[in-house]
């Protein structure tokens, strides 16, 4: 294993790496010489700085680097017949998105989007209760800091409750309509999309990047159930209508069992064993591009 892009996020796959037993971390890359060699040293691996000198007998890396060099990093890693893990937004342009799944196509090698909520444990927990979602309401609301500020808070944070969504509701995207705002940065910084599906369903989904407080939280309503879950506090509460035998009607409350975990480690360890050949939950390149597809309708839609 190599993590090219050892910046806020890259350096926890490579802590989790390290850590792995099934994982052998052999180097990390990073443009800046400085925190390539901080975030080696603490693993005893190879510091480098650009991604063609990587060993050549690696099978798999993880890319971490800056949105707008996905693509090309990518496409190299591909070519050289690696498994790759891309952190989300998978790219910075759908044409450069499609590329990327052609060329995992051609080469016959994973390439899986870094959707880390989609491995978070109150995520797994919940999905199995969900049947057929009515109404969706998601919030992701957060404190400014410039790590992403190159990209809209659309690309920066909503794409995490997209792919959720996404991966929840078994039916095309019908009609979009968003709203967005800068307020910090020459990006949106605050975002509120309403996505109606074919089937039926409707998501209100919201995220921002100047808030005073820091919530992840996801509602989903169905036609007699509603489940709520904190994806920060890894808690899920689900109430459901219950008639007793005399027709009564009663709310039922019912926490959900929720074993606690890292979601980054369970996804590493997902990619880790589609890398070996087994089977294993992941976000392919398909349904990334589908997310990054929505992503940028709402974006459109701001800027219309």
């Amino acid at each position: 294993m190599a993590v090219i892009g050892v910046g806020s996020l890259g350096q926890h796959h490579a802590r989790l790496y390290a850590a792995l037993p099934e994982a052998d971390l052999r180097a990390v890359v990073d443009r800046d010489p400085g925190r390539a060699g901080e975030v080696a040293a603490r693993h005893g691996v190879a510091a480098l700085t650009d991604h063609r000198d990587l060993p050549r007998d690696l099978e798999a890396v993880s890319v971490a680097v800056p949105t707008s060099a996905h693509a090309a990093v990518v496409e190299a890693c591909l070519a050289r017949g690696l498994a790759v893990l891309v952190e989300k937004p998978m790219a910075a342009t759908l044409e450069e998105a499609g590329a990327m799944v052609e060329r995992a196509a051609r080469a016959g090698r994973p390439l899986l989007v870094g959707h880390t909520e989609r491995f978070n444990p109150v995520v797994r927990a919940a999905a199995p209760r969900i049947r057929d979602p009515r109404f969706i309401e998601a919030h992701r609301l957060g404190v400014f800091t410039s790590r992403s500020a190159d990209v809209d808070v659309v690309l920066d944070l909503m794409v995490h409750d997209l792919d959720v969504i996404l991966s929840l509701v078994p039916s095309p995207v019908e009609r979009l309509d968003a709203v967005g705002v800068s307020a910090l940065t020459d990006k949106v910084d605050i975002a509120n999309a309403r996505i109606r599906f074919k089937n039926g369903c409707i998501a209100n989904v919201t995220a921002s990047r100047i808030s005073t407080d820091r919530v992840r939280k996801l509602r989903i309503f169905e036609a007699d159930s509603y489940l709520s879950i904190d994806y920060a506090r890894q808690e899920a509460v689900a109430y459901a209508l219950r008639r007793g035998p005399d027709g009564r009607a009663a709310i039922a409350r019912d926490t959900v069992a929720v074993a606690p975990e890292e979601p980054l480690e369970v996804e590493l360890r997902s990619f880790l064993r589609r890398v070996r050949g087994e089977p294993a939950p992941g976000v392919s390149a398909e349904e990334g591009f589908r997310v990054l597809q929505a992503a940028f309708q709402i974006i459109a839609q701001i800027g219309a």
